[in-house]
C-alpha cells in the first residue's frame, strides 16, 4: 500500500526552536558546601528476598518495564496498561504489581484479571476502512455500534485482539490502522515520530490556496496552537470544495475545527493516508492485513526517531 500522490503548492521544513542550555547550578559559584549526610543504620532485613516490583534499573540490571512488555503482548496499550496496574489486575504469581516501572526479562508468571498472558507475537498491522457512524472503541454508554462490529466479518480468522492506532470520529470515515503490539501503536500515533496522516475533506463555503497554504506555519484558535498543516485545494465547484490535508499531530477534530475557523462547513471527511499506508481502493467496510515486510521496513525507517516514551 503506497501513500497517496500529494498535490504541489505545500511547502516543507521542520520550524524547531532554539536549543536547550545547560541549567545554572542552583547554589551558585560561591556557595556554601552542603552538609555532610548522615548514615543511618539500615532497618532491613539483610536475609530478606529482594522484592520483584524494585522499580529502579541498578547496574547491570536486566529487562524492560512490565507496562511496555504487556503492551508489545497485545494486552492494550501502555496507558491502559498502566491504569490496570493502578487497578491491581496484574500479578507476577501471587504478588500483586504495584508499579508500571517493574522491570521484567520475560512475561512468565505474569497474568492479567487471572488470566496468564501469552508471549509476544509477531507485530501484525491491518488496515480497515471505517466507514462514518461508528465509534472508535471497545463499547460505547450511548449503545452506538463502534469499529469492533463491523471488524467481526471483516477481519480474517486468526487475527486476535487488534487495537486501533489512534482514532476517528464519529462522523469520520477512511484509513484506520489496527495492530496487536501496543507498543508499536503508541510509537505510530505520538506526535514525535511526525508520522503524517493524510485527509480529503469536502467543504461548503469560500477559501483560497493561499489562506491554505498560511496554514503551513500552524495555527492558534481558542488558545489551542495546532502544529503545520500541509493543505491544498483539490478541486472546486462553486462554493463547494474538496480540500487535501496532511497532519502529524492528530488532535481532537483537528481538520475540522482548523476548517471551520476558515468559515468552512465540513460535510465529509475521509482519511486517505497513514504514513505510507493508503486507504486506496480498500471497500467501505472492509480490513487487509498489511503485508510483514511493508511493516519491517516501516518500522526501520522510525528507527532513528525518538522512542514511544509514556505520558
Amino acid at each position: 500500500m503506497s501513500q497517496p500522490p500529494r498535490k504541489p503548492g505545500g511547502r516543507s521544513g521542520d520550524r524547531r526552536g532554539p536549543p536547550r542550555g545547560d541549567t545554572p547550578s542552583p547554589r551558585g559559584p560561591f556557595a556554601r558546601p552542603p552538609a555532610p549526610r548522615v548514615k543511618r543504620p539500615s532497618t532491613a532485613n539483610p536475609n530478606a528476598a529482594p522484592k520483584p516490583s524494585n522499580p529502579l534499573r541498578q547496574d547491570g540490571q536486566e529487562g524492560e518495564r512490565i507496562a511496555k512488555l504487556l503492551a508489545r503482548a497485545g494486552v492494550a496499550s501502555r496507558r491502559e496498561v498502566e491504569r490496570m496496574i493502578v487497578e491491581g489486575r496484574v500479578k507476577i504469581g501471587d504478588e500483586v504489581v504495584t508499579t508500571p516501572a517493574i522491570l521484567l526479562k520475560n512475561l512468565r508468571g505474569v497474568s492479567v484479571d487471572g488470566n496468564p498472558v501469552k508471549a509476544a507475537e509477531a507485530t501484525r498491522l491491518f488496515a480497515f476502512h471505517k466507514p462514518a457512524g461508528l465509534i472508535t472503541a471497545e463499547s460505547d454508554p450511548a449503545g452506538r455500534p463502534t469499529i469492533y462490529t463491523a471488524l467481526r466479518n471483516a477481519l480474517p480468522p486468526g487475527s486476535g485482539r487488534l487495537m486501533p492506532v489512534g482514532r476517528l470520529d464519529f462522523n469520520t470515515e477512511g484509513l484506520l490502522l489496527l495492530t496487536n503490539d501496543g507498543e508499536f501503536k503508541r510509537q505510530l500515533e505520538l506526535p514525535a515520530t511526525k508520522i503524517p496522516r493524510t485527509y480529503r475533506a469536502r467543504a461548503f463555503g469560500l477559501v483560497t490556496q493561499a489562506q491554505l497554504e498560511e496554514l503551513i506555519e500552524g495555527i492558534e484558535i481558542e488558545g489551542m496552537r495546532y502544529g503545520r498543516i500541509d493543505a491544498n485545494m483539490e478541486r472546486s465547484a462553486g462554493r463547494n470544495q474538496w480540500i487535501q490535508m496532511s497532519i502529524t499531530e492528530g488532535k481532537n477534530r483537528e481538520i475540522r475545527r482548523v476548517l471551520e475557523h476558515l468559515g468552512l462547513e465540513v460535510s465529509r471527511l475521509i482519511r486517505v493516508g497513514y504514513g505510507p499506508f493508503a486507504l486506496d481502493e480498500l471497500p467501505k467496510g472492509a480490513a487487509v492485513e498489511i503485508p510483514a515486510k511493508q511493516v519491517e521496513n516501516f518500522r526501520k525507517s522510525l528507527a532513528g526517531r525518538p522512542p514511544a516514551q509514556p505520558k
